[in-house]
């Protein structure tokens, strides 16, 4: 039997399987952006070990537009931090995405909010992403998969997080 080399699988490169990923969409076709998306997760970055359910969800930051369909992927890959980083650019670019305004409408959105239990802070990239404890359309997904993962700067599980979570907007699981 062949064996199956997952996108970013080198030599040596070893294996995170705790990376999780809050996909984003207010344009367009939301569910479709949201599968279309999933999909060039599945065959550019690594394999989708899990997924909350869809969660409706109101704007934050640029609250006068439409509503969010909102979910957090769980996925395993062989890409390091950057390189996953840069293939989700490239995913959201694929897509149409196009950066004017921080927090404008958008036909998709990917943010990296865990990578295993790593703590990365540069100029590319925050790792967990600093949103988490202040938005509830990210703790709630993550909450459905993971209460019990532990922050691995804040020593808060997630389900505390969410408690203690000072966003009261609008978020609605759905079916």
């Amino acid at each position: 039997m062949p064996t199956i080399i997952k996108p970013g699988r080198q030599s040596g490169k070893t294996q995170s399987d705790n990376i999780f990923l809050l996909l984003g969409s207010n344009l367009g076709d939301t569910a479709a952006n949201l599968t279309q998306a999933l999909g060039e997760i599945a065959s550019k970055l690594g394999t989708i070990t899990n997924r909350s359910s869809r969660y409706r969800t109101a704007p934050w930051g640029i609250t006068d537009q439409p509503y969010f369909l909102n979910q957090v992927v769980q996925i395993s890959s062989f890409l390091e931090a950057h390189e996953l980083l840069d293939g989700i650019n490239a995913i959201e670019a694929s897509m149409g995405r196009v950066r004017h305004v921080k927090w404008d409408a958008r036909i998709i959105d990917i943010d990296i909010l865990f990578y295993d239990d790593r703590v990365i802070h540069n100029a590319r990239l925050n790792i967990p992403h600093p949103g988490i404890p202040l938005r509830r359309f990210t703790l709630e997904p993550l909450a459905e998969l993971i209460p019990d993962f532990v922050h691995p700067e804040l020593q808060k599980t997630i389900h505390t997080l969410l408690i203690e979570c000072p966003d009261h907007s609008e978020v609605e699981r759905l079916a």
